[in-house]
């Protein structure tokens, strides 16, 4: 897309989304007090600074863990395209927390990476640069202390950031997160609609595997083909109401929703097999 691109990356439940949310300005990211939401990539253009006009891309990424299961290496796979994809890489960290085994795993990971890296310090509420100090033992410099959710440090994260980025030429510009000609996938749970968007874009794009319920948001993904400008959009699974009983599962279907409503096309996605249901 040509801007510089900013990938969120951290284990579960740090507030990736909810500094996903607070920078793009939106609630494009489900955000709940669970961990796992998050499992693709999401992608949003972002107008950082306003007094630079600074556009960035920025992508929100599933939590990394060190479990062995078909969804938790596939999370770690669309976090790996993003990071190859980045510029800049904020690795996000609890305050609440402090500094876990996983966070020193992560850490060691990315500092092998030939990459710009941010340590972010979320949930710091009233914490003193001093008492987050065993956050230097992650080897990545000083921690920038925010609270996502409340907005506290955002100004200095972005301070922080600014002369970190690349320069792009004037000509690039941004748009919103429906870029072009916006195409939404709907279905049912496990019909396929993953594994479509993966057909169309040539790529393992978006998360897909024989689970229902794989995909929990909807996903933006801008791409470009013979010249004209699309935006696929990945949904969650929706199903007959009397059928969704799980606050997330609800949440998503929101999602789809709003997404439904953005689009200048929708594909339904059907199963040959199981043909048409209610």
């Amino acid at each position: 897309m040509g801007l510089p691109v900013i990938s969120l990356v951290g284990r579960p439940n740090v507030g990736k989304s909810t500094l996903f949310n607070r920078l793009s300005k939106s609630r494009q990211a489900l955000v709940s007090d669970f961990e796992g939401l998050t499992r693709d990539r999401q992608y949003t253009e972002v107008l950082l600074d306003d007094d630079s006009e600074t556009f960035v891309t920025i992508i929100d990424t599933g939590g990394l863990t060190n479990e062995v299961n078909e969804i938790d290496s596939g999370i770690q796979g669309q976090v790996l395209n993003a990071l190859e994809e980045s510029d800049i890489i904020y690795f996000i960290v609890s305050a609440r927390d402090g500094v876990i085994g996983l966070d020193r795993e992560i850490g060691a990971q990315l500092r092998r990476l030939k990459k710009k890296i941010v340590l972010v310090c979320n949930k710091a509420e009233g914490l003193d640069l001093s008492l987050a100090a065993e956050f230097y033992e992650l080897g990545l410099g000083e921690p920038i202390l925010i609270a996502a959710e409340h907005g506290q440090g955002i100004e200095e994260l972005i301070d922080h950031t600014l002369p970190l980025l690349p320069q792009v030429t004037d000509d690039e510009d941004s748009d919103d997160d429906v870029e072009g000609i916006a195409v939404a996938v709907l279905g049912r749970p496990n019909v396929g609609k993953s594994t479509l968007i993966n057909r169309i874009l040539g790529e393992e794009r978006v998360l897909a595997i024989d689970l229902p319920g794989t995909t929990r948001d909807s996903i933006y993904i801008p791409f470009e083909r013979e010249g004209q400008k699309y935006t696929l959009i990945d949904t969650a699974g929706i199903r007959r109401k009397r059928s969704t009983h799980e606050k997330i599962e609800k949440f998503s279907i929101i999602k789809a929703i709003d997404a439904l409503e953005k689009s200048h096309v929708v594909i339904l996605v059907l199963d040959a097999r199981e043909g048409v249901t209610e």
